[in-house]
This record gives structure tokens, sequence and C-alpha cells, in this order.
């Protein structure tokens, strides 16, 4: 098969973020198919130029893999009117981009954002090919839900849009389990879980001697790393203000990796807090995280305190997982339930920062529990959430998608 798929944020192994379309598009280019991807240039986290702005630019990172970066309006995180030119800008030129396609089997899209959905759809109706559609968050719930989208007419017509989609998709996935009655009862007709996960072979640096905790005077210390985007969901200021609550304690050192909408406003904050205990790193390659996770103590996930949180699977989680790290989290749900079936970390009552000083005590005066959640943690991701397991699975669904769309065109 060759495969179009749509997606705005995708990101590949050398650029930070998450890279579960990149993996998989690995995996499927091992077992005989081609991808096409069709991405912008601006990066999702940070808002800035991967390349210099052009119409179209191609790149063949490896065999069986075309990136396509298209055109997109450079302002992503300035406000939510620019990050609405920046989604509708993309779908636009993705969907030209994606006319020039031959040869395609079958379009892939995902959201968020979901307007990409639009392009896919309509590019698997044009050129009369099933359409799987991705679902990773649920949207537009979330954004209402953190006070991103208000608008009265934008949200009716989210809505709307939402649910085309939904019964439009000859497959959809969702990538939590959270997530299927949210779809099913929205107009999904064929519903598949592939979960996200993590490629732990990216994460084995057991007996790495890097230079972080050398250069930053960390040495002793128990370091609890966060890493990804430091957005308004994010909920990071929770974890500043447990900061200050721990910072007499020269035991412990927090560090920040990543970038977004609210960085500046969160140093700003740990400066007026005066922490002495935090440090802030910018974004660092997928290829390379594992490195730095090798040199962390335990890693930290956090959402704000909203019930709909509470379906979601992180994908920093697994990452933390992956790399031997003991989780914190600051999420309730079906994703608790994942690190606590493990045992692979403790729990955090979501917004209370109170709460998170306690549990990082109590990881802190136990070290020897501390280091074995994160092997049990380890163990648990490669018999249940290696990326290529649900790699797999994916090219299955994709492959029947593909036969039965046929079968369909045959008998009309």
């Amino acid at each position: 098969m060759r495969i179009l798929l749509i997606h705005q944020a995708f990101a590949s192994i050398n650029e930070a973020g998450g890279t579960r379309h990149y993996e998989m598009a690995k995996y499927l280019v091992s077992h005989g198919h081609e991808v096409v991807v069709i991405t912008s240039p601006i990066s999702y986290m940070t808002g800035k130029n991967k390349i210099a702005q052009q119409w179209m630019k191609i790149e063949y990172p490896e065999n069986g893999i075309k990136i396509i970066r298209t055109y997109t309006y450079p302002a992503l995180h300035k406000s939510f009117v620019h990050r609405v030119f920046s989604f509708f800008s993309f779908m636009f030129s993705s969907f030209f981009a994606g006319l020039r396609e031959s040869k395609i089997d079958l379009v892939w899209g995902t959201s968020p954002p979901i307007f990409q959905g639009v392009t896919a759809w309509l590019l698997a109706f044009i050129k009369r090919k099933p359409f799987i559609f991705e679902v990773r968050d649920l949207w537009p719930e979330f954004a209402i839900a953190v006070g991103v989208l208000r608008n009265k007419l934008l949200i009716v017509a989210s809505y709307w849009l939402e649910k085309f989609l939904y019964r439009n998709a000859d497959v959809l996935i969702v990538n939590s389990p959270g997530f299927i009655k949210h779809v099913t009862q929205n107009g999904a007709r064929r519903v598949e879980l592939v979960a996200n996960g993590s490629d732990v072979s990216m994460f084995d640096f057991e007996g790495f001697e890097g230079t972080f905790r050398i250069n930053n005077q960390l040495e002793g210390k128990i370091v609890f790393v966060y890493a990804g985007a430091h957005g308004l969901s994010n909920d990071l200021a929770v974890v500043l203000a447990a900061a200050k609550l721990l910072n007499e304690d020269n035991r412990v050192h927090f560090v920040f990796v990543g970038d977004g909408k609210e960085k500046n406003n969160l140093i700003q904050t740990a400066n007026e807090l005066n922490l002495s205990n935090v440090s802030w790193v910018d974004p660092i390659e997928k290829n390379e995280i594992g490195k730095f996770f090798s040199e962390m103590d335990a890693g930290i996930a956090i959402l704000k305190p909203i019930d709909l949180y509470k379906t979601t699977y992180p994908n920093k989680v697994f990452d933390y997982m992956a790399a031997g790290l003991p989780v914190v989290l600051a999420i309730d749900g079906v994703i608790r339930d994942v690190v606590e079936e493990a045992n692979a970390g403790i729990f955090v009552k979501p917004g209370s920062p109170e709460d998170f000083a306690e549990k990082i005590k109590i990881l802190i005066d136990d070290p020897k529990n501390l280091k074995q959640l994160g092997i049990n943690g380890k163990l648990y991701m490669k018999q249940n959430f290696d990326r290529n397991l649900f790699s797999g699975k994916l090219l299955e669904i994709m492959e029947d998608a593909n036969k039965t769309y046929g079968r369909k065109n045959t008998d009309r």
C-alpha cells in the first residue's frame, strides 16, 4: 500500500515531541509499504519554523517515507485567532499537496487539530480510497474545558465537524480506551484502539555517563523531570508551587524540558518564588531524550484537574516508563490504572501542590523503592506497551480497511 498521512504536528525522531507517527511509519515501511506524510514546517511545540518557509518542501528521511512540508501561517502560539489561521492555512495547503500525490491506497487523518481531518476525508473521497481517522484527544471538548474555545458559533460548528468526521471514517482509531465511549456515541461506525506506547529500545541507555548533572551541580540530588509542552493544559504552576514547598530540601531538584506558550510565564513565576531547585532546558530531540532521561530519577506527568483528562493516555508517561523512570502522576483515570497496575509510580491529587510535595517526600525518603518502581515500569512497557505491538495492529487495520473498501466498490 501507499499510505497518505495528513498530520500538521508530525515530528521526526530528530525533532522534539511525540514521534508516534514516525515510528509507526517506519514499521509500515519495514513491512513493504510506503508512507507519504504531509505536514507543517512549524514546530507544534515551539511555534517556530523548523525550516525556512516556502510553499512546499519535500524530504526523504529514509527509504519508503516521503515528507512534504507545506506552507502554514507562522503564528501558532500568538493567540486563538492566530492558531485558527494556522490550522486553516495548513488545511488548504495540505489539500492541494495531497491532490498531487498519485497511486494512494489509503488516507490517514489524525486529530488534533481536527481541521486537518477535513483535508484527509476530502482527499479520500476524491481519490475513492478508504479514510482512517485517528483521534488523539477529544476535540473540541478539551478546548472548551480549558477555556480556549468560547465562541458559541464556533463551538456548534466544531461539534458538527467532529460528528461528520466520526461518521464518515471507514475506521476510527483512538489512542486511549477512555475515548471509545465518546466517539461511539457521536457516530463512529467502526472503532479500533491503537494505544499510545513507546519504542522501548530508544530508551536503553543504562550506564550512559552524561554531563547534565555535573554541569548543573546536581550530583547526589534526586532529580524529577517534566518533558513536554508547557501549555495551558499542563498545569505546571502546580509543580512550581510544590517546588516552593520543597525549596529548603536540598535533596530534590526539578527539571523542565520543552517549550510552549506558557514557558516564559512559568519562568517568571519561578523567579518570583525565588526557586533554587528548578532548571529549564530547551526541547530535546526524540533520538536524544533517552540519554537525558538516563540522568534523571523520576518523571512528572500532569494535567489540569478536568474530568475529561481522565480519558487520556499521555505519551510522556510511556516514555518515562520505557526509560525506567518512576512516574509522578498528577492525572486521574485510565492512565492511572496503567501506572498502578504496573506499580510504576505514585499518584498525586491533580491540582494540589501540597499533595504533590508530600508524594515527592515519600519517594525521596525511600530511594530503593523509587528505583524499583522504575524497573517495574520498564518491564511492564516491554510486555504491554511497546510501540511495535501497536504498529502491527495498525497495519492489520489498514490492510483490512483497504480490502473491505475494495470489496464495497466492486459490489456497487
